[in-house]
């Protein structure tokens, strides 16, 4: 007893914790990480490269040879968002179309997922608990069994006993845009509001009753004191919502069709690699468009996410 006394109060005694957390930091270890970065963006920086290089030496050459004869050009890049023939990409109308699908896509869910999130979490009422268990539930529906009774919901309406409850949507072009975003949201609300009723219910409890005592109503609770505390974890669905609907070609097809009025790039860059798979520096261009917004939507958000992912982790 005495010895292990002694060795507890040994000075320079690390616990377990620090131990790991000593190893993870070492030189090793930090090397370990870069090799594994290098090896995780060499593909997306031979896919620029390529998009840059001129059609003859990107069909006959690999990306790595840039290095010994360099020659850069925009005009796959052109080709892909601007061009006119039937070769070409004509990507540009489907980059908006990505543009005008997704971020409603986002915010539907966003909004409808956090007053929801906070009526379970902090409002009373009888068979909230059951409520909560069916959302959570619903996430591992999967996302294809969905699909047929959402086209019939769509296209036929909603009929009981043949007295019709809901008429038929009949959408078409532009239009089409409101399936897509009612179905993503739907598909998006049991994540969305699992993952932030699980923030906002680990909120303590005296900060609401002191904000109830001082007057204040829901509404006002929920905008000037619960959005500002979830605001990491409200960054965290609305990432993994943004990637999800920018890299969705099941839902858009389907709900969307694939015509240039309502078809997101996905869509295009499916048509191009089925039709002109030959067409490599198309093909490396438009898969880099296709990336770049969602990277720059990540790495500006990347401190909300890492918050979001870590809230929660570390209490005292």
């Amino acid at each position: 007893m005495a010895t292990l006394t002694q060795t507890m109060a040994r000075p320079g005694a690390q616990t377990a914790p620090q131990r790991v957390r000593r190893r993870l930091t070492s030189h090793v270890a930090s090397a370990v990480a870069i090799l594994i970065a290098v090896l995780w963006t060499t593909p997306t920086f031979g896919l620029l490269l390529s998009s840059l290089r001129p059609e003859d030496q990107i069909k006959t050459t690999g990306w790595w040879t840039f290095f010994s004869d360099p020659q850069l050009t925009l005009e796959n890049y052109q080709e892909v968002l601007f061009g006119t023939s039937s070769s070409s990409g004509q990507m540009m109308s489907f980059l908006i179309n990505s543009i005008v699908i997704t971020i409603p896509s986002v915010l539907f869910p966003l909004a409808l997922a956090t007053f929801a999130a906070y009526a379970l979490a902090w409002l009373p009422f009888r068979g909230r608990e059951w409520i909560y268990i069916g959302v959570f539930a619903l996430q591992i529906v999967p996302l294809q069994m969905s699909l047929v009774p959402l086209l019939s919901f769509f296209s036929q309406g909603v009929d009981i006993f043949g007295v019709q409850v809901l008429p038929a949507w009949e959408l078409k072009g532009p239009a089409l845009f409101i399936q897509v975003w009612f179905a993503h949201t739907c598909f998006a609300l049991p994540l969305g509001v699992f993952l932030i009723h699980n923030f906002m219910s680990e909120l303590p409890g005296e900060l609401m009753e002191a904000a109830r005592v001082d007057g204040a109503s829901h509404g006002v609770i929920l905008r000037k004191l619960v959005l500002p505390l979830v605001g990491p974890a409200l960054a965290t669905f609305a990432i993994f919502q943004f990637l999800w609907v920018w890299n969705d070609l099941l839902v858009a097809l389907i709900f969307a069709g694939g015509t240039p009025d309502s078809a997101p790039m996905t869509v295009r860059l499916a048509q191009m690699a089925g039709t002109r798979g030959n067409e490599w520096q198309r093909l490396t261009a438009g898969a880099f468009v296709s990336v770049v917004i969602p990277l720059i939507v990540f790495l500006s958000m990347q401190r909300y996410f890492v918050r979001g992912l870590l809230a929660g982790s570390v209490k005292g």
